[in-house]
This record gives C-alpha cells, structure tokens and sequence, in this order.
C-alpha cells in the first residue's frame, strides 16, 4: 500500500519533505496512474498551503504540478511587508527511473534510482531580489535512490539535489553567500507497521545563500494513514529551522492525497 510514497511538499511522490526514487501512483509498465493533493504546514509565525497533481506513466516518467502559497501572518507586518503577505510558488516536476524496481528486486541490494528536476518560479520577484536573491525561478536536480527491503518492512531513501533555492525557492535562488548550485543531501526513512499505517522521518539539509537571515536545514518526522489505494493521509511534526529572522520554525504537516 506504501509503496508509491506520499506527496512532499513540491509535489513529487516520497516523504514529507524529500523525492524518493519510486513513481507516484500504483501503475505497472503498461498504466498510467495520476494524484492531486493538498499540504497544509503551520509554524509558529508562518502558513503554507500547497496543491498539485501529479501523473505516473508505465512505471517510467512522473510529471508533477505544485502551487505553494506561504503567508507570512503577524511576522509580515515585523517585517516589513505587511500583515498576511504571501510569497507565492509554482513547481514543475519530471522524475524518470533509471534502473532497480524497489519492490520486486528482493534479492539483490541494488535500489531503486531515479533522477528529477523541479523548475520553481517564486512569484514576487522584486521583494526576493530586495532581500538579497539572484533569481525568481531556477531548476533544481535531484538523484534519488530508494531500497525496500520487505522483510524488514523499511523504506530507505538517499536524495543529493543541486540546488540554490533560499527556503525551497520561496525566497528566490542565489545570494551574496552563494551564487551557484549547491549539492545538498535528503535522507528518508519510513517503517511499514502495517498495511494502513506508516511512521517515518525525513531529514533536509538547505544551502544558505542569503546575507540578512541564516537558514537550516529542515526535519520531519510523520504517520501515515492509508485507508485504502485512492486515499492517503499524512500527518507530521516538523522543525524547518530559522525562517526570515523569525527564530526557529517548528509545527504541524497535514497532507492529503486523492489517486487512481
């Protein structure tokens, strides 16, 4: 039931917050499966709301979409931009396997691998370049590769991305501290305790490009319901680290995904 992964929160299919190397959806090589989904994250001072939908053709090639709006609440106005300012974001997802089935090749340690790219455009591009960014849109690259071993009812993923996004590209791309892609790492791990439930973390390092606030890396750790094939909920704690001078970000992750 878990194995094609949730929706993370740029709209591909894997963990809450990192790509895992498997194709959304449950499509053989001869389906075509597709998702959309909506994620909702609150923090201490800041919202996201993410929807999207996602394409899965013969077990091959995933296509995603993803709009994020991120609504700075009461810590607009401290900074500057006015109470509930939203920075604004569309995604564009191709994931495509390279080799390994992560379901079927039991016998053999080889993962499931899979490389990705994420075009991201942040919508207010004066106030992210006012703020020190580069760019409003870039392309990240990503290289997932994912192992389940079904004996031991674990998932194991390892993501590297090249990357130059300030807080997953809400904040624009490159900064005074970093003008070229960066190689991040993504680890994710999930433990299937049964057919219907999930428990799992995901850990996200994040270059730190921007002069005027430091940012962390992001963490998450979360359950997942699967009542059944064409719904999924996944519920999170997550730690997203400094965001904009406001302190640490922690709080809730609720995501919903309707497929076939």
């Amino acid at each position: 039931m878990a194995t094609p992964g949730v929706i993370q929160v740029e709209g591909t299919a894997g963990g809450g917050l990192t790509p895992w190397a498997v194709i959304s959806g449950y499509g053989t090589n001869r389906q075509i499966g597709g998702s959309v989904h909506h994620t909702y994250v609150t923090t201490n001072d800041f919202t996201l709301n993410a929807t999207g939908a996602t394409v899965g053709l013969y077990d091959r090639l995933e296509l995603s979409f993803t709009r994020q709006w991120f609504d700075t609440g009461s810590a607009g106005e401290r900074l500057g931009l006015g109470e509930g300012f939203k920075f604004n974001q569309d995604i564009l997802g191709a994931k495509v396997k390279i080799f390994g089935d992560a379901v079927y090749d039991q016998d053999t340690w080889m993962p499931q691998v899979a490389l990705g790219a994420q075009y991201k455009k942040a919508d207010k591009g004066a106030i992210v370049r006012a703020v020190g960014a580069e760019d409003d849109d870039d392309i990240d690259v990503y290289l997932a590769a994912t192992k389940i071993l079904l004996d031991k009812s674990l998932v194991l993923t390892g993501t590297a991305r090249l990357t130059r996004a300030n807080q997953f590209g809400l904040l624009g791309f490159g900064g005074p501290n970093g003008s070229s892609r960066s190689l991040q790492f993504e680890g994710s791990v999930a433990y299937l305790l049964s057919r219907h439930f999930v428990l799992g973390a995901d850990y996200r390092t994040k270059p730190d490009n921007l002069a005027f606030a430091e940012e962390d890396d992001a963490m998450a750790a979360y359950m997942v319901w699967l009542p059944s094939k064409h719904l999924t909920v996944t519920a999170a704690y997550t730690d997203l680290g400094k965001i904009a001078l406001q302190g640490r970000q922690r709080g809730f992750y609720l995501s919903v995904q309707l497929g076939f």
